[in-house]
């Protein structure tokens, strides 16, 4: 079926055919496609969205190659710009190109080439010799300091389309704001979201409005199946039917008659943990899932999503988190047959009057309940809710002890009861309730 393209897509598609590299802007897009500026700009604002365009000060937006997630962990010359407030003297033909490692140039000329090679990106101060060499040997060239360069050194970034980068910053701040955003692109690689395990829809089944319930049989006795999404002309998503739906009503009626309307959608960006806990809130087994245009690109299922939970579960952690960080310092301990587990208040772990903060005290208390509950019931959970009854200010370095008691688990649900001690007095007390995923469902 042929489906026409609105406006927007028009344009998303017209940004995707153009040259890696290529600058666009709003008036351009709105001059060549006939559509208002302010469709072009929203057009834009998503292709920036979904990563195939980047939007650099002072130099404008420009189409970038769009990254694979196993790739999340490189910066295009684009992006360091941007992280580091950067101006491009020369080469801007190369910032949509990947930086595989950077090179402190911080020793001897001859010494600082050996780590020099393709795909680099030299930081450097006002160094012109090592910006020359450096961009022979195939790498970008970062300038700290806000120093400028020689037009001879422009000319030949240009010339072999590799940017040459000015920042205000010193080296080591740079170094370190650029270390920062590789970790965070880390940390984004290990959460799963819809796009990774969704089945992608030249894969499944769904249904026309104007298709007759005769249709839902026929792919139920294909495939075993019982839900499926419905769409319009135009695979917009508008309704989910399922076998309660059609139970009793004439094989002659219409989908659209029957179906469940505005269902709940995903796009490819939501992550599984929100995904498992809408399923399992709203109790439904099938979420579609939408891209541009609330357009159908795949379902979820919910066999699926808790696979993929439990598999989470057995990944190591690659980039640590701010919860990483702070669930490593409970330490667990076994005292007259009861667990409990203690913490050290960090500096790190205070707000600005010296005391722990109400975030980590959530983290450790939600933690420390997870643990409880996995002693006697294996799997992953979702956190209802978290209710503190009675909280002190606890000070910094103060050592403090968290008792969890089970008081209620079932197959789908369970209850947690928390206190927190500091020098043999409760100074906290909070309950946690949550729901179980059950991974035979």
């Amino acid at each position: 079926m042929n489906v026409m393209l609105t406006k927007h897509e028009q344009i998303l598609q017209h940004i995707l055919d153009l040259d890696v590299g290529s600058k666009i802007s709003v008036r351009q897009i709105a001059k060549d496609l006939t559509v208002s500026e302010g469709t072009a700009y929203r057009a834009i604002k998503e292709a920036e969205n979904q990563g195939i365009v980047s939007t650099i000060e002072r130099v404008g937006t420009i189409r970038i190659e769009r990254q694979a997630k196993s790739n999340i962990e490189k910066l295009t010359f684009a992006e360091v710009v941007n992280i580091v407030e950067g101006q491009v003297l020369g080469g801007r033909a190369g910032l949509h190109k990947t930086l595989h490692k950077f090179v402190i140039g911080a020793m001897k000329l001859e010494a600082m080439m050996r780590y020099v090679d393709a795909g680099s990106l030299l930081i450097v101060g006002n160094r012109v010799n090592a910006h020359e060499l450096g961009l022979k040997a195939g790498s970008a060239i970062l300038v700290t300091g806000g120093f400028d360069t020689e037009e001879e050194v422009k000319r030949l970034a240009d010339e072999l389309e590799l940017p040459v980068i000015s920042t205000s910053y010193d080296t080591f701040t740079v170094a370190t704001m650029i270390n920062k955003a590789i970790h965070d692109r880390l940390i984004k690689k290990d959460i799963v979201l819809a796009s990774d395990i969704l089945i992608p829809i030249d894969e499944t089944h769904y249904l026309y409005q104007h298709d007759k319930v005769q249709r839902w049989h026929e792919l139920n006795q294909q495939t075993m199946h019982s839900r499926y999404p419905v769409v319009d002309q135009g695979n917009r998503v508008t309704g989910v039917v399922t076998s309660k739906d059609i139970i009793g009503v004439p094989v002659s009626m219409q989908v659209e008659k029957v179906m469940t309307r505005s269902p709940l959608t995903v796009t490819e960006k939501t992550s599984v943990a929100a995904c498992a806990h809408m399923m399992i809130w709203e109790g439904i087994e099938l979420l579609p899932v939408i891209g541009t245009s609330h357009k159908l690109i795949g379902i979820l299922t919910r066999q699926d999503v808790l696979k993929a939970m439990q598999m989470m579960q057995k990944q190591p952690q690659v980039g640590a988190t701010f919860d990483d960080l702070i669930t490593t310092e409970l330490k667990e301990q076994k005292v007259d047959n009861e667990t409990t587990y203690f913490c050290k208040i960090t500096p790190q772990m205070t707000n600005h009057l010296g005391t722990v903060s109400y975030g980590v005290l959530m983290t450790l208390v939600t933690e420390t309940a997870r643990k409880a509950l996995r002693k006697i019931k294996k799997g992953d959970l979702v956190v209802e809710n978290v209710t503190f009854y009675y909280i002190k200010p606890v000070q910094i370095d103060s050592d403090i002890e968290l008792i969890p008691r089970v008081l209620e688990v079932s197959r789908k649900f369970g209850k947690v009861d928390v206190e927190i001690h500091h020098d043999g007095k409760i100074v906290g007390k909070a309950m946690m309730m949550a729901q179980l995923l059950d991974h035979r469902s």
